[in-house]
């Protein structure tokens, strides 16, 4: 397996802890974003959308973190990422969710960049957008931990699932920006047990190939 990737997109963090749970091997194929290199043609030829992370498979593409991660679950069941029954199941996906669809696309890359060059926003403003959108997403995050009962040492239970693939790197992107993390007791008590178990610590950006 092939993983196309950028040390600091947490989406690409997310599929990188998944193929740790599942000692699962790969070769790490950096594309910076930074320097643009997802416009390279070389990498447009095989990711239409232009985006990291694109995990090739022998012969087949799968694109887009949450599918790449579910893909990998399907396909190296062990240690599963997913609940057997089907609300557990939906708890952690919409756990997932309100991290990947709710919180992700308002601070990626390409929105803080055109909210500066197409819009004018001053860094200081950038950066104020930034944390807003992470401190408020994340307290619907701790408000679920704490109500519905069903978190352990992980978000749910003791055993790394996909919520926790996707809290993790978004916890990291928050300390990077200075995010306010003290109104989330919950959520940090989550992330400092999965950073101390090597799937996430070993995969995190400063000790990827490409870190900078």
């Amino acid at each position: 397996m092939e993983l196309f990737n950028y040390f600091r997109s947490s989406a690409s963090y997310r599929v990188r802890i998944a193929l740790a749970l599942k000692g699962l091997e790969y070769d790490y194929r950096a594309v910076h974003l930074a320097k643009n290199e997802h416009f390279h043609e070389s990498y447009t030829a095989v990711a239409s959308s232009r985006l990291v992370p694109l995990l090739r498979d022998g012969e087949a593409i799968v694109t887009q973190s949450m599918a790449i991660v579910e893909y990998l679950d399907e396909t190296h069941p062990q240690p599963p990422l997913l609940p057997d029954n089907p609300l557990d199941r939906a708890y952690v996906r919409a756990l997932a969710q309100d991290i990947a669809c709710e919180i992700h696309p308002l601070n990626n890359l390409r929105v803080l960049r055109y909210l500066v060059r197409e819009m004018g926003v001053s860094e200081e403003a950038k950066e104020r957008w930034y944390r807003h959108w992470v401190e408020s997403g994340l307290e619907v995050v701790e408000a679920r931990l704490r109500n519905e009962n069903r978190a352990g040492r992980c978000c749910f239970g003791d055993a790394p699932s996909l919520a926790d693939c996707v809290l993790v790197p978004q916890v990291v992107n928050a300390q990077r920006f200075n995010c306010r993390l003290d109104h989330v007791p919950g959520v940090m008590k989550v992330f400092e047990h999965c950073m101390s178990l090597d799937a996430f610590a070993k995969t995190q950006p400063s000790q990827c190939p490409d870190a900078e």
